[in-house]
Order: C-alpha cells, then sequence, then structure tokens
C-alpha cells in the first residue's frame, strides 16, 4: 500500500469511526428525549423521536455501505478489519437501540395513568431509563477511545439495569394481584421496563465489540468476572 493510498485508508477508517460516534449522539438525543416523555407526555417529542429514528436508519445504511467499500477496495487485515467488522455491528445495535428508544416513546405517550401505578412510573422506570442512558453513554466513550476498562464496566453495570427491570416487574405484579384494573396500564409499564432493559442490553454489546477490537477476542458469552480479567491482561 502506498502512501497516497495508506492515507486515504486512514481517511476512510475515520470516516466510519466518526460516523458511529455521530450515529451515537443522535441515539443519545433520542433516549432523552424517551426519558422527558416518560416524565410528561408532549406530542412535540413523539415526533422528534420518530424523526430521530429515520435519521438513525439512514446513518445504518450509509455506514454499512461504507464499510463494505473499505473490505472490497482495501482488504484491510488484523485489527483494522476487526475495527470495520466491528463498526457494522456498534452500528445494527445503535440503530436497535432506536428502534426500543421509539417504543419507550410511543408506549410513554399512549399509557394510561392510574394514581395507583404513579410511583412505579415516576420512580423506577425513569430510573431505570436513566441507568440505561448513562451505560450507553459509557458504551460510546469506549468505543470512541477504544478504553476496555471503560467496556468492562459497561458490562457490570448493565446488572443494576437487569435487577431494575425484575423489581419493577415484581411491584408490577403485586399491583395486578391487589387490583385487577391496573392490569392493562401495569402491562404498558412491564412493555416499557422491558425496552429499557434491552438498550442496556444494546450498549452491553457495544461494549464487548469494544473488548473484541481491542484485544482480539469474543467475549459475547463471558461473564462480566472473566471479561474485567480478560481487559487486566
Amino acid at each position: 500500500m502506498n502512501e497516497h493510498t495508506s492515507k486515504q485508508f486512514d481517511v476512510e477508517m475515520e470516516g466510519i469511526r466518526s460516523g458511529v460516534l455521530l450515529m451515537g449522539g443522535l441515539v443519545e438525543t433520542q433516549i432523552a428525549r424517551a426519558i422527558a416523555e416518560l416524565e410528561s407526555p408532549d406530542l412535540d417529542l413523539i415526533d422528534a423521536v420518530a424523526t430521530d429514528e429515520l435519521a438513525i436508519n439512514q446513518m445504518q445504511v450509509d455506514l454499512d455501505q461504507q464499510c463494505s467499500q473499505i473490505i472490497a477496495k482495501r482488504q484491510p487485515a488484523a485489527i483494522d478489519l476487526r475495527m470495520v467488522m466491528t463498526v457494522v455491528k456498534v452500528v445494527n445495535e445503535l440503530e436497535r437501540i432506536g428502534d426500543e428508544i421509539k417504543k419507550i416513546a410511543y408506549k410513554a405517550h399512549q399509557m394510561q395513568r392510574p394514581e395507583g401505578l404513579s410511583n412505579v412510573r415516576f420512580h423506577e422506570i425513569t430510573r431505570a431509563a436513566k441507568l440505561a442512558e448513562d451505560n450507553l453513554q459509557l458504551a460510546l466513550d469506549a468505543f470512541a477511545r477504544l478504553d476496555v476498562k471503560a467496556a468492562a464496566q459497561v458490562i457490570s453495570d448493565d446488572e443494576a439495569i437487569d435487577a431494575a427491570f425484575l423489581a419493577i416487574l415484581r411491584q408490577l405484579i403485586s399491583y395486578m394481584m391487589e387490583d385487577p384494573r391496573t392490569i392493562t396500564p401495569a402491562l404498558e409499564i412491564v412493555f416499557i421496563a422491558k425496552s429499557i432493559e434491552r438498550v442496556g442490553d444494546h450498549a452491553k454489546n457495544i461494549a464487548e465489540n469494544v473488548v473484541h477490537v481491542v484485544k482480539g477476542k469474543d467475549v459475547r458469552h463471558a461473564t462480566a468476572e472473566q471479561i474485567r480479567a480478560e481487559v487486566a491482561e
């Protein structure tokens, strides 16, 4: 690879990396809007979330094409190839996060709001959503800096999001058993909580891909303890 080609390759690699961060920033904006919708229903926010999702979908298509062109033209190897494949995977995770966020926002806007469920809605659900938001930000930061320690922290912190989901589920089951009239709105909250939990899972997947690109080891099915040990080496 001559010097000119090498420089052009570097520009292309930086382009897909920057594209991921731009896409991630839009997803972060989207989740902030969804949390605001949870706290106070607003039709303008719903429209903005829908617009965000369309832009996120287009970014996925564009970045996938750029990655395909790099592979076809440059035939990258070793860490460069891992980076290109990681970008494809991270972009897919971000697009799926966008889908879940849209579900959260739309369900939050449509859901019934009986007083008996207000504590669950305003406190536990919003808390879980903010945990997912924080972990997504940390996962994107780990990708930006190729920071495996931050990636390992994302994977560990996902356990708190899972625990929050289970706590919400147990609380809602108690409400439904005590008062059948709460079944419909409680199930709506369950759907929101599950989407929040899925956002956390996708952020965790992004972090696992960061470990893979840096360490060259697939940790998708490793435990948090195993990943921490791998990062420490």
